[in-house]
């Protein structure tokens, strides 16, 4: 597999076209904080590691309101071919703040808001509203 975050987000919007309410994940430590960003901003109703073998799953609960998902999009910016990065000055705006930008900088991975607030950029990996 060339992309990991690409085949997490895309098994993500899968399991939301699809209705599904849990959707497993191969689990890492990236898609671990992506996972929990995903659960403090609201996006998901829940999460669970499981380790079994070497490297795990994770089971995501989806969050439905009114039978309408959470997640409206999912989508990937910065791939293996093309990286995105971006100064803390420059950081993108998802809708005028409505979403968000998950980032990966030096102090770990985090929002858009978080790391505008902590005067960092990074490698702008997806968007999320």
């Amino acid at each position: 597999m060339t992309d990991p975050i690409a085949d997490y987000l895309t098994r993500l919007r899968n399991a939301i076209s699809a209705g599904h309410r849990v959707v497993e994940v191969p689990a890492s430590n990236l898609k671990k904080e992506l996972t929990r960003i995903l659960f403090e901003q609201g996006f998901i109703l829940n999460y669970k590691f499981e380790q079994d073998g070497p490297q795990g799953t994770i089971k995501i609960a989806l969050k439905y309101v009114n039978k309408v998902n959470a997640i409206k999009a999912l989508e990937r910016v910065s791939t293996p071919g093309l990286r995105k990065y971006s100064s803390h000055k420059d950081l993108p705006r998802v809708l005028n703040g409505l979403g968000i930008a998950i980032i990966s900088t030096s102090k770990g991975v985090m929002t858009d808001k978080e790391a505008r607030e902590q005067n960092v950029g990074g490698e702008v990996l997806c968007y999320v509203y």
